[in-house]
């Protein structure tokens, strides 16, 4: 990664600052109000070191066609709450009702501004030529009152529309505090791991988990790969296990046209790196409602497999416990089910009692990591599923490309800023 500038080498205390989050929450059907609060959260830091500058923050609900595709009034509701400062909301993100609201906020003050993706152009407008997104109004507008664009939205780190890179060419563009520590948590362990490292793949996306596990393997970052939830049940029926058809069914409507692909990637992963995965010995199937675990060798294919089984587990507790880092991301198996949440909840308590620098990759992972209240007993939880899974699998974020080619762009202003500091 090439040089980018922080919060920490850079003074704004009386500026104007454009802060981007990835804000994006599971929210209740009928009132908007928070299930899960982890995003807000996170980026607190961010905003406790911008506490004296005017505050304008910019970020995103669901998207349109969506049931939670909603205004960002209860977010800035919800930050009120967790910050116990006042926090404006304008029912507008780049017209005159927003600028309005800009030119009477004072120092110390906080504006949220409405959905950001119920602009059109940041919705159309996607492009990696950073530069023609000036072009936009999103950008030509907002860039205009600000002074710096702060980047804090890790989660957004692999979309390049206006809101996350249009500001690139714009203004000098700074990474927030959270942006800052997934990079380095994400990068220690893609650069320099403890030995022996592991990681352990599940969940029902299994391309992402796929280009994951070839990054690690070409790159030796891990000595071994575990692999569970529908990620197990693809490499199982690869090396010659039937699964039966109602399994393979179901994973070849979840990858749709990256079926082929991802089958072939498994299937050389095996061929050439077969003592680097460990595949369950057992699974637990759905048989009419109840659990039943049987051995790999004596599957009854055709019931639906739902987690992994408990000598499997127990295995992977076994791993777990002298690992010297862990790369954790999917769960095992369907927890949403008690009879079948086993093997996730296992593996998670594994994580937490280990003495082992832990990453976790987002997603439901993390969500339930954070409803179990085990968060400070993990290294790092990420805030971005699809962002983190990208940059483990050696992908180049856009996010953090932005944040790259604006610190060379405007090295004269920032090194005032830094001056400014001293």
């Amino acid at each position: 990664m090439g040089a980018i500038r922080t919060l920490n080498d850079v003074f704004l205390d009386g500026k104007t600052v454009l802060l981007r989050i990835d804000g994006n929450s599971p929210l209740h059907p009928i009132d908007n109000s928070f299930l899960d609060d982890t995003r807000l959260k996170a980026v607190i830091p961010t905003i406790n070191k911008l506490s004296k500058t005017k505050l304008i923050i910019l970020t995103h609900q669901s998207r349109p066609g969506k049931k939670d595709f909603t205004s960002t009034s209860s977010h800035a509701r919800e930050f009120q709450r967790l910050l116990g400062r006042t926090v404006k909301f304008v029912d507008d993100i780049c017209g005159e009702k927003a600028f309005s609201a800009i030119e009477e906020m004072k120092i110390g003050d906080i504006l949220m501004l409405n959905n950001v993706r119920m602009n059109q152009e940041e919705l159309e407008y996607k492009t990696n030529d950073y530069e023609s997104q000036i072009d936009t109004q999103f950008i030509q507008r907002l860039s205009s009152i600000a002074d710096v664009f702060v980047n804090d939205a890790f989660a957004c780190a692999h979309r390049n529309s206006p809101s996350i890179t249009g500001f690139t060419y714009a203004l000098p563009c700074i990474a927030g505090s959270l942006m800052i520590d997934e990079i380095n948590s994400l990068e220690s362990v893609m650069n320099n791991p403890k030995r022996p490292c592991i990681a352990i793949l599940g969940g029902i996306k299994v391309d992402d988990s796929v280009k994951v596990a070839k990054n690690m393997l070409k790159n030796n970052i891990t000595e071994k790969i575990i692999v569970t939830g529908g990620v197990a049940n693809l490499f199982l029926d690869i090396s010659g296990t039937d699964i039966g058809e109602i399994n393979r069914s179901f994973l070849k409507k979840e990858l749709g046209k990256k079926w082929d692909k991802t089958c072939e990637d498994i299937y050389n992963i095996l061929l050439h790196h077969s003592e680097k995965i460990i595949l369950p010995v057992d699974l637990a199937l759905n048989v009419n409602g109840k659990r039943i675990d049987q051995e790999i060798s004596k599957l009854q294919n055709e019931f639906q497999i739902f987690d992994l089984g408990v000598q499997s587990t127990l295995k992977t507790s076994f791993e777990i416990k002298n690992a010297g880092t862990i790369i954790l991301n999917g769960p095992a198996g369907v927890f949403e089910l008690d009879d079948f949440k086993f093997g996730t909840m296992e593996i998670i308590n594994a994580c937490a009692e280990s003495k082992a620098f832990v990453v976790v990759g987002g997603g439901h992972t993390a969500t339930l990591i954070s409803n179990l209240g085990l968060n400070n007993k993990i290294s790092h939880v990420s805030t971005g599923g699809g962002a983190c899974l990208e940059l483990l699998a050696g992908g180049k974020l856009s996010g953090i490309e932005s944040l790259e080619i604006s610190a060379k762009r405007f090295g004269l202003t920032i090194k005032k800023l830094q001056r400014e500091l001293l």
